[in-house]
């Protein structure tokens, strides 16, 4: 792979990741192929993040890691347990409200938010039987590992359960699910982005060193299908590029399926429908992650760094409603945390002696998932239910469904 691919800063590899990512070219080499020499993005992203023994998300390597150099990113539970407790009070509403003591998980991580959620619901009175969906096996024995402790219920599951009722979380979560890629050519035709081996010239060559192949994004005229679906969201812009989430989108959908009573708490990075396809926003948001850098170019490192894409809140709402599930709530992060009470979690009990330097790094923690300069803005908070009435602890005040 040619350094010239490699963004400034990024580090390099040693041997066995090297290894490690070297097969996984191969193995997108071989898909290339297979497909006429074209793998729409969607499908390259899917292979790349998921792919059995391989993907990102499942090979073993280090993934989620707040103090180490070799994680990738860090979630809000990992900085501080106040955000599990804090978002307890809300699950506890949903579960009073549900008749229900079940929990579910999905993409659980490092087990963080299961770590400080459960002991949170447990002081408000609730035993809760915790189950989480894990992809990962390496993610999974991590989970179970940060959770050995914990007195109460965790259960894993491998597939989706056919009927729940309770609470259900998804904490970054859609971001993550394989996206379409598009972009308007300048006749106002829309194209689809995918990726196909590095054409031959006098600067590149179809291999890097040892062999390893090299990639590009390549266009294709898109699907009438999927030109619709665009089109439906935004006009045609020249040379604007974007994404378009029709796997998250299925997934909400299909959550009306299995949601038989409660509420579905889902938590990421986005905007909605008019604020993601802004003018502006011209080369859409997709992001990468390798050991806490952020970058824009997908098709280095496959299988050793996150790819993700921020997340279209009006679809999501949209796919919700589609599948039979009402909108209970959208909001910030930091407009949600609020609302469930984080700034008195700050704040220990009557009696209790405050640990100085925990409760300055939890202020350090709240004051990043607070702030608009930082993931308080960024990140929103939606929630769809099924056979509940609101109004939402978490979006009493600065509820923005209007804005969908």
């Amino acid at each position: 792979m040619h350094s010239s691919q490699i963004p400034e800063g990024l580090p390099r590899l040693d041997a066995d990741a090297a290894q490690h990512c070297t097969t996984v070219c191969h193995m997108l080499k071989d898909r290339i192929h297979a497909n006429d020499g074209f793998l729409p993005f969607e499908e390259w992203m899917g292979l790349a993040l998921y792919a059995p023994g391989l993907g990102y998300y499942v090979a073993g390597s280090t993934k989620l890691a707040s103090h180490s150099p070799e994680g990738d990113f860090t979630t809000a539970p990992e900085m501080t347990p106040l955000f599990g407790q804090a978002l307890a009070r809300q699950v506890a509403q949903v579960l009073q409200a549900s008749t229900s003591t079940q929990v579910l998980e999905f993409g659980a991580g490092t087990g963080a938010l299961a770590a400080s959620l459960i002991p949170a619901l447990q002081q408000l009175g609730i035993e809760p039987d915790y189950r989480i969906l894990e992809l990962s096996p390496d993610l999974r024995a991590r989970q179970q590992a940060t959770l050995a402790g914990v007195s109460s219920s965790v259960t894993w599951l491998a597939e989706l359960p056919q009927a729940f009722t309770g609470c259900v979380l998804a904490n970054e979560v859609l971001d993550a699910m394989p996206t379409t890629l598009f972009k308007w050519d300048d006749n106002g035709d829309l194209l689809e982005v995918g990726v196909r081996m590095a054409q031959a010239d006098t600067t590149a060559s179809s291999k890097g060193p040892d062999d390893t192949p090299v990639f590009e994004l390549a266009l294709r005229r898109a699907s009438p299908q999927l030109e619709r679906l665009v089109s439906e969201r935004m006009p045609a812009l020249p040379g604007y590029q974007s994404e378009i989430n029709l796997q998250a989108e299925a997934w909400v959908r299909e959550l009306g399926g299995w949601l038989k009573q409660g509420a579905a708490l889902l938590i990421d990075y986005g905007f909605p429908q008019r604020e993601y396809y802004h003018p502006q926003r011209a080369e859409g948001t997709l992001m990468c992650h390798f050991r806490h850098h952020t970058h824009s170019q997908p098709l280095i490192y496959p299988g050793l760094q996150d790819i993700t894409a921020h997340v279209d809140f009006t679809a999501m709402a949209d796919a919700a409603l589609a599948g039979g599930l009402d909108v209970l709530g959208y909001t910030s992060q930091a407009r949600f945390l609020m609302n469930s009470g984080i700034i008195d979690l700050l704040t220990p009990p009557d009696g209790q002696d405050a640990d100085a330097l925990v409760q300055g790094r939890d202020l350090s923690a709240v004051q990043k998932l607070l702030s608009e300069a930082e993931m308080g803005e960024l990140f929103k908070v939606l929630a769809v239910s099924r056979q509940i009435d609101g109004p939402l602890l978490g979006f009493m005040r600065g509820d923005r469904r209007d804005r969908l």
